[in-house]
């Protein structure tokens, strides 16, 4: 989907023969909005009862995951095979803590691994 720019044109859904794809859309779920709404003062929070300070990880874990999905943040220019449609996939943070569809996909891999090479095979479980 090449708009008369030359820019690929980002619609949300690349309809083809071998089905269609949706870029999932974090900045729309409560979740994200939150986080992102309440971030910064939680942060500054910490900072002024001069309590133990948030940790560096936590605050990258949250920061990439306002990132996740965004196609402003990075994304791949891809071209369905079948259709030649062009469609835009915004970068992943691959997290592994707070957000929910990196942590899914890392727990389906996982899961994936186990069964086809720790898990012995046998007749019965």
């Amino acid at each position: 989907m090449v708009g008369s720019a030359g820019h690929v044109a980002d619609h949300g859904a690349s309809e083809c023969a071998t089905g269609v794809y949706r870029r999932r859309r974090p900045e729309r779920t409560l979740a994200y909005q939150v986080v992102q709404g309440w971030l910064a003062t939680w942060l500054a929070h910490h900072e002024e009862l001069d309590a133990e300070s948030v940790p560096a990880y936590v605050q990258r874990e949250l920061s990439a995951y306002l990132e996740c999905g965004i196609l402003a943040h990075g994304f791949a220019r891809a071209r369905c095979a079948d259709c030649t449609a062009e469609f835009l996939v915004a970068f992943s943070c691959k997290g592994r803590g707070v957000c929910p569809s990196c942590t899914t996909k890392r727990m389906a891999a996982t899961a994936a691994h186990l069964v086809d090479s720790v898990i012995p095979r046998v007749p019965m479980r």
